[in-house]
């Protein structure tokens, strides 16, 4: 057993023998590693030294200039906006310019400057607090040092770093720390919020970029001061301002458009825009209407003044002008005022007398567009605004492009020109005019009828003005024949029918008018119930709106229109603008630099189809239709009258609605080549009976042939 016992110890000492490792000894080879290290470090280090020795003996000159040029700005100076006047050199619109105090905000200035900046202005010059408000004062607390420093101490953790410890953008923080400041804290004095004021104004400059501080009343006192002060005050200086004013008065009123004041800027919805095409937030811009639309041709190019600055960059060594600026382009109307003033004229003594028999207590004015059918030029925009509340009459050209009316059947030309091309009707087609009753609606007819019947061509349809032919028309379009008491299915499409026809006329859609913010008039899309049936009544609509009595349109869309039928078809766009022109030498109006030219927006119809409309509109005139009160014209004209049934509710007799009536008219003259065209509003009248649309009218055509013609 021990044998056994020794046999197997010897085994196993066996085996450990022959899985011993072997150990080598290996040559040490980190010293030549590091030799090799400290080599590569030598070699970097000597190729260093040489390129800072080429750097400064082959381009030391160049370094030194780029820190020279670094030490420069360019300053961008505001320059006067162009002028605009009337077609005969009438100035409209000028700059007025006045005195006024500017700051530019040196680079890398601090709150705490700035501050201080503040308070040392408000000691040379006197400023009125401009609407200060509580994050004003904030702000304005939040720039010293130390309140910033203890209004950071309020916040709490979660108001400087987010859930997941991330910490909280620097807008978001100083918005939180906003919040920590206490109304105690900024109850500030009078004289505080004057220097609040200009602290506003001058922290939310732009770097290099001049604002003005004060622009109102600068005294040549304070001129001096500030000339004194400019040493103390880095980036304070005097200079010349300009502002709007208008030597005619409020002649077109606000069409011309009104501009931004350099305190607002930009406003705030097209900020974006502008920025991107060159503009400084304070830079004044056109608002409106015709300042609006040429604005790029107004604004004018900015001076540039090229400044040294000190090595801080808070100082200016010397400046050197690089470009002067130029005044903006002066904007020349297609409008002579002398000729516009005898159009307003025109409608202040009809209106007036409307006023003085009683008809137009419900009545918002008149309006009446006056246009060169075959240019687009406009003539005269001219409106007369009645105040229901005081009774006061005002001008108000501006109600030409942007107040709607219900035309009446001023839009007949235009319906029966959807019947031509959608092919329901051809040529000089005989309908008949009788009383239309529609299940569940009121009897609808032609005022001249007395209830009967008639067949009559469209020629006759427009002399006579029959709302039937008309509603006739729509039927077609429905694909239904009229009966008596007939019921009338869902055909909501053809509202879309006519309204298209009309918009390739100019109705119901934009001009085009070289004017922003003109407005489109209005039409109900709303024909179902919220549970999807039709609503009762609106196929009883459709026929109201085939006859020009249920969508609106406003003055210089029915001008645009009535032009188009004048024109063979060639709708044109509007314009109030005949040009854009240079300055002479002392900033007056110069040449012309660019005509504004016809713009063809649309061919609507053929040859064959308006020889009928213009037969039609020339027997309204002058063989006893519609408007034959308007016959005897220093022109033989054409034309179509209008009437709209606009009730309004009878607070004293609700199932009584008051009666009112839209009274309008569309005319053009000599009625064989036409010169001239007219559009016509007086809305919400009592009644028509003195045919007051064709007087207006008449006497409108008139005044344009004496002062155009002889």
């Amino acid at each position: 057993m021990l044998g056994k016992i020794k046999r197997k110890f010897q085994e196993v000492t066996d085996s450990h023998k022959e899985v011993a490792p072997t150990v080598v000894h290996k040559k040490n080879h980190i010293p030549f590693r590091l030799n090799f290290l400290f080599f590569i470090v030598f070699g970097l280090f000597v190729a260093l030294l040489i390129q800072l020795a080429y750097l400064q003996l082959a381009n030391g000159q160049f370094f030194n200039t780029k820190i020279k040029w670094d030490q420069k700005t360019t300053i961008k100076g505001n320059a006067p906006r162009g002028q605009i006047y009337d077609r005969n050199g009438k100035v409209l619109v000028e700059n007025t310019s006045k005195q006024a105090v500017l700051y530019t905000k040196p680079k890398n200035m601090s709150g705490e400057k700035l501050l201080e900046t503040a308070k040392k202005i408000t000691e040379i010059i006197s400023i009125d607090a401009d609407n200060v408000t509580d994050r004003d004062k904030k702000d304005y607390w939040l720039a010293d040092p130390d309140h910033l420093k203890e209004a950071q101490g309020r916040l709490k953790k979660s108001e400087k770093v987010d859930a997941k410890g991330n910490f909280l953008s620097n807008d978001v923080v100083y918005q939180n720390t906003l919040d920590k400041v206490t109304e105690a804290e900024i109850d500030y004095s009078k004289d505080e919020e004057k220097v609040i004021s200009v602290f506003k104004r001058i922290s939310g400059a732009q770097e290099m970029t001049p604002v003005y501080v004060k622009t109102d009343d600068v005294t040549t006192e304070e001129v001096a001061r500030v000339g004194e002060s400019m040493g103390d005050i880095p980036g304070l200086s005097a200079g010349v301002d300009w502002e709007r004013s208008y030597p005619e008065d409020e002649f077109l009123g606000t069409i011309l458009g009104r501009v931004s004041t350099e305190k607002n800027g930009l406003p705030a919805e097209e900020r974006n825009r502008y920025v991107a095409n060159g503009y400084a937030v304070n830079d004044r811009v056109g608002l409106s209407y015709i300042e609006k639309y040429y604005e790029t041709a107004l604004k004018g190019t900015k001076s540039n003044l090229e400044m040294k600055l000190t090595e801080d960059g808070q100082r200016v060594e010397s400046t050197v002008e690089k470009y002067p600026g130029e005044k903006g382009k002066n904007v020349v109307l297609t409008i002579e005022q002398e000729f516009q003033e005898k159009i307003e004229d025109i409608l202040y003594r009809n209106y007036g007398q409307l006023m003085n028999s009683g008809k137009t207590q419900y009545s918002e004015g008149i309006y009446a567009v006056v246009m060169n059918p075959k240019t687009g030029e406009i003539n005269a925009l001219a409106g007369i605004n009645h105040d229901l509340d005081s009774g006061k009459l005002s001008m108000d050209a501006l109600g030409t492009i942007n107040k709607s009316f219900t035309p009446g059947s001023v839009v007949k030309p235009a319906t029966i020109m959807a019947g031509w091309r959608n092919g329901v009707i051809s040529g000089n087609e005989v309908l008949v005019d009788e009383p239309i009753q529609i299940m569940g609606d009121a009897v609808k007819e032609s005022v001249f009828t007395n209830g009967k019947s008639r067949e009559m061509t469209a020629v006759e349809a427009l002399k006579d003005s029959s709302n039937v032919y008309m509603m006739k028309i729509a039927f077609k379009l429905m694909g239904e024949t009229y009966s008596k008491n007939m019921v009338l299915g869902d055909h909501t499409d053809v509202f879309a029918t006519l309204r298209n026809n009309y918009q390739d006329f100019g109705l119901g859609t934009s001009t085009g008018i070289d004017v922003a913010g003109e407005s489109f008039g209005l039409s109900t899309k709303d024909y179902y119930q919220p549970n999807g049936t039709l609503i009762q009544g609106r196929m009883g609509n459709l026929l109201d709106l085939s006859y020009g009595n249920f969508d609106t349109y406003t003055p210089i869309q029915l001008a645009q229109y009535v032009s188009t039928i004048a024109n063979n078809g060639v709708k044109l766009a509007p314009r109030i603008v005949k040009g854009l022109y240079s300055n002479d030498p002392d900033g007056k109006l110069g040449g012309m630099e660019l005509a504004t030219k016809p713009k063809v927006m649309a061919h609507v119809g053929s040859q064959d189809q308006y020889d009928i409309i213009h037969e039609g509109m020339y027997q309204v005139v002058n063989e006893g239709g519609s408007g034959m009160w308007m016959d005897g014209t220093k022109y033989t004209a054409s034309a179509k009258t209008g009437t709209a049934e606009v009730p309004k509710d009878n607070p004293n007799d609700p199932d009584n609605p008051i009666e009112l009536y839209n009274s309008t008219m569309i005319a053009y003259a000599p009625s064989d080549d036409p010169k001239v065209s007219v559009s016509l509003v007086i809305p919400h009248i009592s009644d028509e009976a003195d045919k007051m649309n064709s007087q207006v009218t008449k006497e409108i055509l008139d005044a344009y042939y004496d002062y155009f013609e002889k």
